[in-house]
């Protein structure tokens, strides 16, 4: 397929080819059309144009947070893609590897805004024959994509197409001087209508070295039940295994050693963006050498701030007052309550929400 060049720049090494960054984050972005007020699709008269994308989300928040992230995708030759690339580099994310596609468009969705906290909103996808689903080996700058300490993927990607699938088990085959694969398994449903996802999404996170997997979703796509250490069962071959239990928390396994840590109480706007936020959280924290505890605490606190705004993306709270409140004793951890607002509050305000 014929593909023009780079859609932005970005950094580049001294022959031109990508440079090294922190993190690069591969998979599809899409434009997200918001309701300008509640009601079903049908009835709502016009909409907010954002973004919306898990893997860009994170290479978002991780650029907000003061890290070297890059993107790569395709996007179409097409106005949607440009709002995209331009949004995307807004927040200081390198896309200088999305490639533009002349003859697929950029993928489009629409959402209601009614009942969203219970998750009960209808959402309507475009984005079948998408430019991002034509990824594949052949038309991704594999160098780019390899350029990072880490490379962050999901499982929303290897439902998009068979180039797609073949593409994530190119990149989590092993390799030598490969970056640490992080992989956050995003089990959706109805990606996944003709065909089966169990054995697939199981055998890329067995590929990967760092693992996000919801109870929920490793109940669904494996028929796991019993707990984190049952998932972990099922999936010992990553070195780092993040198991998200939704409001209770998170039980990260590195090695043999599992570390629990609950979520702080928080006051939820909406619950679009969280599990991003949390992966982008987490990752920070690892990228900054901080031990298991501190880890899933920023995973935590960068959830917070995802779920106590109405939109897909947070701008995370400032480094020093997120360190300062993950090494709080277990005591003012669980009295801390975060709502709408939290991560712009002066470090006095919050001691005076946290400790009543």
């Amino acid at each position: 397929m014929t593909t023009n060049g780079p859609a932005s720049a970005g950094h580049r090494a001294a022959n031109g080819r990508p440079g090294p960054v922190e993190v690069v984050a591969l998979g599809e972005s899409m434009v997200t059309f918001l309701p300008s007020r509640p009601g079903r699709l049908a009835d709502v008269p016009s909409f907010e144009r954002g973004i919306g994308g898990a893997e860009s989300n994170v290479a978002c928040v991780l650029a907000s947070a003061g890290h070297s992230a890059r993107w790569v995708s395709r996007v179409g030759a097409d106005g949607f893609g440009d709002h995209l690339v331009e949004a995307v580099t807004a927040y200081g994310v390198d896309t200088s590897a999305v490639r533009r596609d002349p003859a697929r468009p950029t993928g489009v969705y629409f959402r209601t805004a009614g009942d969203r906290a219970t998750d009960a909103h209808e959402v309507a996808y475009y984005r079948t024959g998408s430019a991002a689903s034509a990824m594949s080996a052949d038309t991704v700058d594999l160098d780019a994509v390899r350029s990072g300490r880490v490379l962050h993927l999901s499982g929303i990607t290897a439902a998009l197409s068979d180039d797609c699938l073949h593409l994530l088990r190119e990149l989590t085959s092993p390799r030598p001087g490969r970056p640490l694969v992080s992989f956050d398994v995003n089990h959706r449903v109805h990606l996944w209508q003709h065909r089966e996802p169990g054995s697939v999404l199981l055998d890329l996170a067995r590929g990967s070295d760092l693992v996000f997997v919801g109870e929920d979703e490793a109940e669904a796509a494996w028929g796991v039940t019993g707990g984190p250490a049952a998932v972990r069962a099922a999936l010992p071959e990553p070195a780092t295994l993040v198991v998200k239990q939704g409001p209770r928390g998170a039980t990260l396994f590195d090695g043999d050693t599992a570390t629990f840590v609950p979520s702080p109480r928080v006051d939820v706007v909406a619950p679009v963006g969280a599990g991003d936020a949390f992966a982008a959280g987490f990752l920070s924290a690892t990228l900054r050498g901080l031990p298991a505890r501190e880890r899933l605490r920023h995973g935590h606190l960068t959830a917070a701030a995802a779920l106590t705004v109405p939109g897909d993306l947070a701008a995370p709270c400032a480094r020093g007052h997120a360190d300062r409140l993950a090494a709080l004793d277990d005591d003012a951890w669980g009295r801390l309550r975060l709502g709408p607002g939290w991560t712009q509050a002066a470090p006095r305000a919050q001691e005076e929400v946290r400790t009543p």
